[in-house]
């Protein structure tokens, strides 16, 4: 296990754990998540734990012509219940998926820190956001990187009401802006939706292009 200094560069992906954990420790700069984004490494952990850097193999992924909206998504979709803006509330966005409380989560990884550091990303373009409202009320929203290769590394989602991070989520994806959605690590949800398993390297090269 490689164990990071502040100004210590990361080691190479290939010498992760079976489960994916590279490193631990070292900062959380914006400059410091910029190299980890760019290499296929990501910042995974809770609160009361040092930061644990992950760079699992496969990774989980979307491609948007694989998207799958479900015939009752489709309604919500052509509805006008939901309407969704980009890059307005990143700050809101990202303090709202710390605060929501998740099923088998002791704690939030996205600490004070990390709030920091990726509000910074926002400020230099690295970072964005979707915020979905209903009535004027922010409802949902999601957040991730964006080192401006075609693929976006989707970091976390809340919901206040039924289907609103979903309902972001499809409009990010269909919005046409990426080649690929790194969604990291494997859940049903997003399963259910069109992602898939792909091996670490053939997503690096996605990073590469």
């Amino acid at each position: 296990m490689i164990f990071l200094r502040d100004n210590m560069e990361f080691p190479d992906v290939s010498v992760a754990s079976a489960d994916g954990l590279l490193a631990i420790g070292g900062d959380l700069s914006a400059n410091r998540l910029i190299e980890a984004y760019s290499k296929g490494i990501f910042p995974w952990f809770e609160a009361e734990e040092p930061v644990l850097w992950w760079s699992p193999d496969p990774r989980f992924v979307l491609f948007p012509e694989n998207l799958k909206i479900s015939k009752s998504m489709l309604r919500l979709l052509r509805s006008g219940t939901f309407r969704v803006t980009h890059n307005e509330k990143f700050k809101t966005v990202i303090e709202q998926c710390a605060t929501i409380r998740r099923k088998g989560q002791r704690s939030t990884w996205i600490t004070a820190s990390m709030i920091r550091a990726f509000c910074e990303l926002h400020e230099m373009g690295k970072a964005r956001s979707v915020e979905v409202y209903e009535d004027e009320k922010m409802v949902g929203g999601l957040y991730g990187v964006d080192l401006g290769n075609g693929v976006f590394c989707g970091e976390s989602m809340f919901s206040l009401v039924s289907n609103a991070s979903k309902f972001g989520f499809i409009e990010l994806v269909r919005s046409g802006a990426y080649e690929l959605i790194d969604c990291q690590v494997y859940t049903s949800h997003l399963e259910s939706l069109g992602a898939e398993m792909l091996p670490r390297d053939k997503f690096l090269r996605y990073l590469r292009r």
